[in-house]
């Protein structure tokens, strides 16, 4: 489809002024660390038409970020707007002059959860026609522990995602409830949009006994593996004491541990306590994820107490890796079934230790190569999630565009 398909009657002076202004978004994040959010847009910028598409990233902090160098080389811009929690006044004046210094944007997308409800509305008061607020994060349970204060917040932002976004996308169903709510469905403007992940590393032939020799890791030993920032979130200390439980049962047992995070420190704690300190391997921020995966992991183990759509559980599978996940993540990463086994975070460790000997003893069938074939043909190959994401900036840019028939210009 072409930019102009969707807008009824478009006139051939029309469709030649679209095509001669590339689209501009303004991407708003924290920081373009190596998160789930954060790669995810990095596989949109290195996929996306960079001619057709201009993406530049708006993030709330001065520190440097472990794709800004590649973004840059890309021929997008990383734009520092700090984001002071006790002065938010502050952010809405460098916000403005960001925009007035950088010029127009027809698309603001804005990622930081219930904070794009400010975002946007300062988007729309400097005149940003599509304003997108994206949910990856299905966060219904830390709204309803939420103090009165931060209840307060989380009403306003809602509130003011409602009246100023033009368009809303969610990870997943659960992630889109989240932020607008129950009924979500019944306003048009809301919408799921299926992240993508970028098949060509899980192609590349590999060395097992290479990769776990590179890890410390004996050939024949058993290893669990699991990809997450250290957060309370991804519930690492529930994971250790399943690996505990495992280990005591099955020789040889690893973990290893792909991520960083605030918690690292207290999870090497309480890996020492638990007597695993040489079973267990921090790998830190990895850019090789599909690699160790392929070559060191014999099993997927995820208990996080909530997820948006974890792209991790959907590299796991493409590897081929059985996985057992929290039955609290949105059934729609299940999509290669014989490979994924769920629990409830209610039962005790012995069952999620018996769980994980089972899955690894009775294995699938379904070898890496038809897995990733599978993958390949879902809504989660990275050129589908583009094409899907594409579609939606050129129709609701196409709905926002005033022309000017005297200058031939887009504003």
């Amino acid at each position: 489809m072409s930019f102009t398909d969707s807008i009824p009657n478009s006139k051939p002076h029309l469709q030649n002024t679209l095509d001669d202004h590339p689209i501009r978004i303004l991407h708003v994040v924290g920081q373009m660390v190596r998160g789930g959010i954060e790669t995810w847009l990095m596989q949109v910028l290195r996929h996306i038409d960079r001619d057709r598409f201009l993406m530049d990233f708006l993030v709330l902090t001065t520190k440097p970020g472990d794709y800004d160098e590649e973004i840059r080389a890309l021929g997008s811009q990383i734009i520092p707007c700090p984001l002071d929690r006790w002065n938010p006044w502050s952010f809405a004046t460098n916000f403005q002059q960001i925009l007035r210094e950088y010029g127009s944007y027809q698309i603001l997308h804005s990622h930081p959860h219930h904070f794009s409800g400010y975002v946007l509305r300062l988007a729309q008061q400097a005149g940003v026609p599509v304003r997108i607020a994206h949910s990856h994060n299905d966060s219904s349970l830390v709204q309803a522990q939420a103090g009165l204060y931060r209840h307060l917040y989380f009403s306003l932002m809602k509130h003011w995602i409602d009246r100023y976004a033009t368009l809303g996308l969610g990870c997943s169903r659960l992630a889109a409830s989240a932020l607008f709510g129950v009924n979500w469905e019944s306003d048009p403007r809301w919408q799921v949009l299926y992240y993508g992940i970028d098949l060509r590393d899980f192609r590349d032939a590999i060395d097992p006994v290479a990769v776990r020799a590179e890890l410390g890791i004996p050939k024949d030993a058993f290893v669990i593996g699991h990809v997450g920032r250290f957060a309370p979130q991804k519930n690492h200390l529930f994971l250790l004491k399943i690996v505990a439980e495992v280990a005591k049962r099955k020789q040889k047992t690893y973990l290893l541990l792909i991520g960083d995070g605030v918690l690292r420190k207290r999870i090497e704690q309480e890996v020492t306590q638990l007597g695993l300190a040489e079973q267990v391997i921090f790998a830190g921020v990895r850019s090789d994820v599909a690699k160790l995966m392929r070559g060191a992991m014999d099993i997927f183990l995820f208990p996080s107490l909530y997820e948006g759509l974890p792209l991790v559980a959907l590299e796991a599978q493409t590897a081929g890796l059985p996985c057992l996940l929290s039955n609290v993540i949105t059934k729609e990463v299940d999509i290669i079934k014989p490979l994924v086994k769920r629990l409830s975070l209610s039962q005790p460790v012995s069952i999620w230790a018996d769980a994980v000997l089972s899955i690894f003893q009775s294995r699938s069938s379904i070898n890496q190569s038809e897995a990733l074939s599978v993958i390949a043909e879902s809504p989660f190959n990275i050129q589908n999630g583009i094409n899907n994401l594409t579609s939606l900036y050129n129709v609701n840019v196409a709905n926002y565009i005033k022309y000017l028939p005297n200058s031939g210009v887009i504003v």
